[in-house]
């Protein structure tokens, strides 16, 4: 989450074990801030809904973020974006086609909170898309 300057506040003090920067990508998750709050609370991201009903979190890369919001989330406002490293979860996590035969990143597991290099808002513009921040570390 966000600091009360709009800082990202880092979830874990450092790379996680079997972390490799190697052949790494930022990937990125959409959620309700409520749900990560909860997620908080337990320690781990179990999915949203649609996450749960299709077997896997989605994720999106840096490009393909702001189309997913467009699709998945028009008109939605109190999201948060959370950023997390590909490599962390080895085989866990797939490139699968999806939208117009694209490669997205699908975790098979869990996403525990720890794993989160930041999160931030989303918030909604004055013309109704999400307003994206800084996709940078």
């Amino acid at each position: 989450m966000d600091d009360a300057a709009g800082r990202p506040v880092r979830l874990c003090a450092g790379p996680p074990l079997g972390y490799s920067a190697a052949m790494s990508q930022i990937v990125y998750k959409i959620a309700p801030r409520a749900l990560w709050a909860q997620a908080i609370a337990k320690g781990v991201f179990e999915g949203a809904p649609i996450d749960l009903a299709d077997g896997f979190i989605h994720f999106s890369t840096a490009e393909q973020a702001r189309e997913t919001a467009a699709k998945h989330f028009a008109g939605q406002g109190d999201l948060v974006l959370v950023a997390v490293d590909d490599a962390q979860f080895g085989s866990a996590m797939r490139y699968e086609v999806s939208r117009g035969g694209a490669l997205f990143p699908h975790l098979y597991a869990t996403l525990p909170v720890s794993a989160a290099l930041w999160v931030r808002y989303l918030p909604l513009g004055e013309d109704g898309l999400h307003v994206f921040p800084d996709m940078g570390a």
